[in-house]
């Protein structure tokens, strides 16, 4: 399938910096997008090196078949899986080492979540509450689970949408690069179709517009998806903009 595909990034309207990053690499089919944390520019630091880790690895992986990987491989995940897995590892444990190196970047983190174009499949790897959605016609579907205390909370007890919206604590993550120096690494995988259009996130987009909020915008600007993006952060700033907003938009043509 052939893709068109666009992103940007914006600091939203009351934050001083932008703590977020994105990472097209149209050569692997590849995009990638962290939220990074830890205050003082430190977040910055983690988002950066996380794509940066990713993106590197899968270009020495394509340059050298047997290069060592930095995790064990999984029986239970394809080669393709097991590759996407092992780079947002090798992210964590970089951005680990690195806090550990670095007393002024101590305690930094990011969330990541990837989407890469496999054959005929879509694949996703996720730390943390950065989102992959699929629109698909008139639907959109949360494909990634938020690793995050909200969503803990909501398997356990059952919440009205008004105790959702007033839960104290709905920013705190419970997973992410960073921490510790391994990390666990869910993995899903989508069949896509033509016409399908695949948008990545930070919670600065999700955590202002809801799920029909997102699918509206972005159907009235699937020809161009750039103004897609536009318009997402468009509106999450005009609903308050409390963070950092980050979109990626894929389409399968």
């Amino acid at each position: 399938m052939n893709i068109q595909y666009a992103g940007k990034t914006d600091v939203g309207m009351r934050r001083a910096h932008n703590e977020d990053t994105l990472k097209l690499i149209p050569n692997e089919r590849l995009f990638v997008v962290a939220d990074g944390m830890g205050g003082h520019a430190s977040g910055e630091v983690a988002a950066r090196i996380a794509v940066d880790c990713v993106a590197r690895f899968f270009e020495d992986t394509r340059r050298d078949k047997d290069i060592t990987w930095p995790a064990r491989e999984s029986p239970e995940l394809s080669q393709e899986e097991n590759r996407l897995v092992a780079a947002v590892k090798l992210a964590n444990l970089s951005i680990y080492e690195k806090a550990e190196s670095d007393s002024r970047l101590k305690g930094m983190g990011t969330t990541i979540v990837c989407f890469q174009l496999v054959g005929e499949s879509a694949l996703m790897g996720h730390v943390g509450d950065s989102r992959a959605y699929r629109i698909r016609g008139a639907t959109i579907d949360q494909l990634t689970e938020d690793h995050s205390l909200l969503n803990d909370y909501k398997k356990m007890s059952e919440l009205t949408p008004e105790e959702e919206a007033n839960f104290p604590h709905k920013n705190i993550i419970v997973r992410a690069l960073g921490m510790k120096p391994s990390v666990q690494v869910d993995v899903v995988r989508d069949t896509p179709q033509t016409g399908d259009i695949y948008l990545l996130c930070s919670d600065g987009l999700s955590g202002e517009l809801s799920d029909e909020e997102i699918l509206s915008i972005v159907q009235a600007n699937e020809q161009d998806l750039q103004r897609g993006c536009d318009e997402l952060i468009r509106a999450a700033c005009e609903a308050g903009g409390k963070d950092n907003i980050t979109i990626i938009l894929v389409q399968l043509l």
